[in-house]
């Protein structure tokens, strides 16, 4: 037994999007829930506002968690956090850290973590590490891509060969600037940007490469660093947000201060330098994500769609 969903919207324009939204929640007035993805920047405007339609139909609505920048949304925007989260039927949260901080303001919440399909993601030992670095997230400013830029320039003196690829689409100009700083840095020629690619060809890609950075400012349990660890990339990220209840530093993967590319540098070095420890990160990395997988995610899905 499953359940039908009918999804809103893909309009880019925003008023658009947000019409398309409001015009769902009526057509679909009488669904047994809303679902809402809810954000913490301009995207949290649409959950309020489509959560207080959803009450004035008696729409039973689940605000689910994205961003780590959420809980900072609790405190610079209480009003409207009480009028979203206060009347939900419960607000999912895809990690601990969103559950603890939800509770800690009083709102019913549950964990349910972010969901991948384990057998599509092929578990590569790397016996050899080389400094051969992937990135795979949206070129926005909150994701810090010219960080990894830096810490590519600060192993190249240690390792000439070193190179990166770059996976991902330009949200806010971000792409063009990194082209720039690379070209000044002499870097073109050993960074690959690919733009966007469908999710089986960056899984293909991969295996070209040993080492998966992740230099968010802001994060939660991204999707992207759970198909690096069940693909057997070791990882190193900055420790924001929600990633340190996902990541134990020197168990599953490597954690650094935000923003600090020599520390980024530095614990890649780690890797390389000491092969033993890193292929135990990597098992103790895969054996964690085998706990998302989809068919235990849909369980819980089912059950509180049950209720």
């Amino acid at each position: 037994m499953g359940f039908k969903v009918n999804m809103y919207s893909n309009k880019k324009n925003k008023l658009v999007r947000l019409l398309n939204m409001c015009y769902g929640v009526i057509e679909h007035r009488n669904s047994d829930y809303l679902l809402i993805d809810t954000y913490s920047t301009s995207n949290f405007y649409y959950a309020v506002i489509t959560s207080q339609l959803a009450r004035m139909f008696n729409l039973k609505y689940i605000p689910i968690l994205h961003g780590g920048n959420l809980p900072k949304r609790l405190n610079s925007s209480p009003f409207l956090s009480n009028l979203l989260f206060k009347h939900s039927k419960v607000n999912v949260a895809p990690s601990n850290y969103l559950l603890e901080k939800f509770k800690e303001h009083g709102f019913k919440s549950n964990f349910i973590s972010n969901a991948i399909e384990i057998k599509k993601y092929n578990f590569k030992l790397r016996n050899n590490l080389q400094p051969k670095l992937l990135w795979v997230r949206a070129f926005q400013e909150i994701y810090n891509p010219l960080m990894a830029i830096k810490v590519l320039e600060i192993l190249k003196e240690k390792y000439p060969e070193a190179v990166l690829c770059m996976v991902g689409s330009d949200k806010d100009g971000t792409l063009k600037k990194a082209r720039r700083i690379a070209q000044e840095k002499d870097l073109l020629s050993s960074i690959e940007f690919t733009g966007f690619l469908k999710k089986e060809n960056w899984i293909k890609k991969s295996e070209a490469f040993d080492i998966f950075i992740n230099t968010a400012t802001i994060d939660n349990t991204p999707v992207s660093v759970l198909e690096a660890m069940a693909l057997g990339l070791p990882v190193v990220s900055t420790n924001v947000g929600g990633i340190s209840y996902l990541i134990n530093n020197g168990v599953e993967g490597l954690l650094v201060e935000n923003n600090n590319e020599q520390a980024m540098a530095q614990a890649i070095l780690k890797l390389i330098e000491n092969p033993i420890e890193t292929q135990k990160m990597t098992q103790n990395a895969r054996t964690l994500v085998e706990g998302f997988d989809v068919a235990m995610v849909k369980q819980q899905w089912y059950k509180l769609l049950s209720e």
